[in-house]
């Protein structure tokens, strides 16, 4: 875990009020701790309770910006709502938003020939249709506003197949839904930046590359060798590209994908 003291930002996030969904997670956590250290507020939002208040208490202790917490589903209607309604019960607004919820059927990962309509349609749902979901409830909370900033996470399996030799000898696997639901993820960012035009409403997307997290060294060391300088990334990687999107430095940048995958793709 990073200390708050030691990062040096260019970014200013002072006078943001940003709500992550899937803030217990790796990539929202780190944004929370980024965008705290960028002089902003934070609402975390997620389904893991434990890790929330985890994440709450470091934060907290670090002194700085308002800090609020929210146990709720970001990926249904009704979980939205009440993630709004106690949201603007405890700030004044909402600047912006991270949709970074994962939420995963049981038989998530299974491999293609075993998939079953069941978890296929569930999985599709709270990802991807949770994204739809949030996008449409925040957005029509920013109209209200004056406008607001909302990014997606996608992947680099939503821009390119994936290099299935990477996981030959291990357990993992990449799965067909994932890809469907990360392509989908990069599409609706840009309908969403197209259709809400002129509203000062912006709407971005980053996908990252894989993200270190105690997976087999053979599939680390095939991995690297796919990318140009570090490999795969830790959460800071992606969090940076996250608060870049969010800050007055990317006024000018609207309906984007930011890859974020030490050439992975290329």
């Amino acid at each position: 875990m990073i200390c708050v003291e030691s990062v040096k930002s260019m970014i200013n996030l002072t006078g943001k009020t940003i709500l992550i969904t899937g803030a217990a997670g790796r990539v929202g956590a780190e944004t929370a701790r980024l965008a705290v250290a960028s002089g902003a507020s934070v609402i975390l939002c997620d389904v893991n309770l434990q890790g929330l208040q985890n994440l709450h208490h470091h934060l907290a202790s670090l002194g700085r910006g308002s800090i609020v917490s929210i146990e709720a589903d970001a990926t249904t209607e009704e979980g939205i709502d009440y993630l709004l309604s106690m949201s603007l019960k405890e700030v004044e607004n909402i600047t912006s938003a991270v949709h970074s919820a994962y939420p995963t059927s049981p038989a998530w990962g299974k491999p293609f020939e075993e998939l079953k309509a069941e978890f296929l349609n569930q999985d599709l749902v709270m990802q991807l249709g949770g994204a739809i979901l949030f996008s449409k409830k925040i957005i029509s909370y920013f109209l209200k506003q004056g406008g607001g900033d909302l990014i997606h996470i996608s992947s680099i399996q939503g821009l390119s197949a994936p290099k299935f030799a990477h996981y030959e000898g291990t357990s993992m696997s990449s799965p067909i839904e994932y890809s469907a639901i990360k392509s989908g993820i990069i599409s609706i960012t840009r309908w969403l930046a197209k259709y809400y035009a002129n509203n000062n409403i912006r709407v971005n997307c980053v996908s990252p590359g894989g993200i270190i997290d105690k997976q087999p060294g053979l599939f680390v060391e095939k991995y690297r060798a796919s990318c140009t300088n570090i490999g795969m990334l830790e959460p800071m990687h992606v969090a940076n590209a996250i608060l870049f999107l969010l800050s007055s430095e990317s006024i000018a940048v609207n309906g984007h994908n930011f890859v974020v995958d030490d050439g992975w793709h290329l």
